[in-house]
């Protein structure tokens, strides 16, 4: 490991302690009974007042400070150029509603995030520089939102808006190249909650383009940045019954096209993708909750390149199916101790097959369960784009203290294709050079988050992964996350 990770592994196992040993009285007074809300200091009257300076109005802003450190991810090679990363991000946010009319609400938000390299940048638009990444200002959510439509139970909200369906599987993320300074998709939806049959209807329309610039341009822009590889269109219908505890159902459909549009980045695609899919979540006592993902795909879908195992550009038929579930056992204790089990299976791309096994998670492009996994599967298919994937481990959560959150988890993880479902790095019939296409075994994946709330406006999280490569991989070399966060809110 690099002085860089070990210098930031000791710090986070260090600040473990230190936060421990210095709230020790505090836990002793944590378990006396909890009283009353105390009234607003002077202070916190002060930020409420001025947040809400109209009847009709509120506003808010946030601010996130990242130190990210990682090494072997995006290249999974200790040799390549630039494969070790150090930076700092710096993400503003300031937002506002407006209600005219009951409601009828105005909402808009601003954000930016600018950053430092410390090592030279392994990607962004200063690529292999180091020092400042200044950039533009971006309006990532501009939306109106009708509710009680027609004295209705519904809510129609139109524009660009942050969608996040179940547990985020599918559909969380609108603008995975930007690394979580945004999530945002241009759309619209409806939604109609029958109360009395506690089922809600969703239906939501997506018109999402490539650059930044396609609806709103950006403050400030030197440059349209690509938030997504190709134009995006799209439609979903969500039926959500929660009449039964037990088993709280949903089902839906999802239709994604893709255009490619010119100066695509690579892994952009041509694509017409059904997915027929459901969603099944419960708690079966005090004590055990559980869920349960599975989707189906078909449809046609073209790559930008030809590459191995596809070997042809040629549009190529779809069937693939993926399924996610955790089984969870809270012990309610004084801690707060949870034990998690999650399996995750992602079919991928047969490369004896003319068509295409690969599982698409579609808008699910962000990191659900691992940075790492986030941005590992950048020579294999894209950022993000998971598939050709079994997963599956235990994840410890705790409250050693009331403000302080730590979580452990450890995955298996195997490939049930051993050739890569898309090889970046691999010419037409040829294999590339960073899999071995003989292995099946992933790797082991552990990882760790200390998270601490130190008031209503501030908190923070330490946050570690490693993932230890197997046979499916050429290089074995040790992959390491390391990320430290001060997160700030009005």
């Amino acid at each position: 490991m690099t002085t860089k990770a070990q210098a930031l592994t000791t710090l986070a196992l260090g600040a473990t302690l230190v936060i421990a040993s210095a709230q020790t009285v505090q836990t002793t007074a944590a378990a006396a009974p909890a009283a009353s809300p105390p009234e607003l200091s002077s202070t916190e009257q002060l930020l409420k007042d001025l947040k809400n300076p109209l009847s009709w109005m509120n506003w808010g802003a946030d601010l996130r400070l990242r130190n990210e450190y990682f090494d072997n991810l995006l290249t999974l090679n200790p040799h390549a150029k630039l494969h070790e990363q150090d930076y700092f991000r710096f993400r503003g946010r300031v937002w506002a509603t407006i209600t005219p009319v009951e409601d009828l609400n105005l909402n808009a938000r601003l954000a930016t995030e600018a950053r430092e390299w410390m090592k030279p940048a392994g990607y962004s638009p200063v690529k292999g520089k180091v020092g400042p990444d200044y950039t533009e200002g971006v309006i990532d959510n501009l939306n109106v939102e009708w509710k009680n439509v027609a004295s209705l139970p519904a809510t129609i909200k139109v524009g660009r808006q942050d969608l996040f369906i179940g547990d985020g599987w599918l559909v969380g993320d609108g603008t995975p190249y930007d690394g979580s300074w945004t999530y945002y998709l241009d759309s619209a939806r409806f939604t109609y909650d029958l109360k009395d049959q506690h089922t809600t209807i969703d239906v939501i329309g997506i018109m999402q383009e490539a650059r930044d610039d396609a609806w709103l341009y950006p403050i400030g822009a030197d440059q349209n940045r690509f938030v997504t590889e190709q134009d995006e269109k799209g439609a979903i219908l969500q039926i959500a019954n929660t009449s039964i505890k037990t088993a709280n159902l949903a089902g839906y459909f999802i239709y994604k096209h893709d255009d490619m549009v010119p100066g695509s980045p690579s892994g952009a695609d041509n694509a017409d993708i059904y997915t027929i899919g459901g969603r099944l979540t419960g708690t079966l006592s005090d004590n055990w909750k559980y869920s349960a993902e599975g989707a189906y795909q078909l449809g046609t879908k073209q790559d930008a390149r030809v590459m191995f195992p596809a070997s042809s550009t040629d549009y190529r038929g779809i069937n693939a199916y993926g399924f996610n579930s955790k089984l969870s056992y809270l012990l309610k204790d004084k801690l707060n101790n949870r034990l998690d089990f999650s399996f995750e299976y992602l079919s991928g791309d047969n490369p004896n097959s003319k068509g295409d096994q690969m599982f698409d998670v579609l808008w699910g492009r962000w990191p659900r369960w691992s940075e790492i996994g986030l941005y590992s599967y950048a020579a294999e298919t894209r950022i993000g784009q998971e598939a050709n994937l079994i997963r599956f481990g235990p994840t410890w959560t705790v409250n050693p203290l009331k403000k302080m959150e730590f979580s452990a988890s450890y995955y298996a993880l195997f490939a049930p294709e051993s050739v890569a479902t898309r090889d970046a790095t691999a010419k037409s019939g040829t294999p590339g050079t960073l899999f071995t296409d003989n292995g099946h075994f992933r790797g082991h994946f552990l990882s760790g988050m200390l998270k601490y709330k130190f008031s209503q406006h501030m908190s923070g999280h330490l946050w570690s992964e490693f993932q230890f490569p197997g046979d499916y991989y050429v290089s074995k070399t040790m992959i390491p996350f390391l990320r430290a966060e001060l997160f700030f809110t009005l």
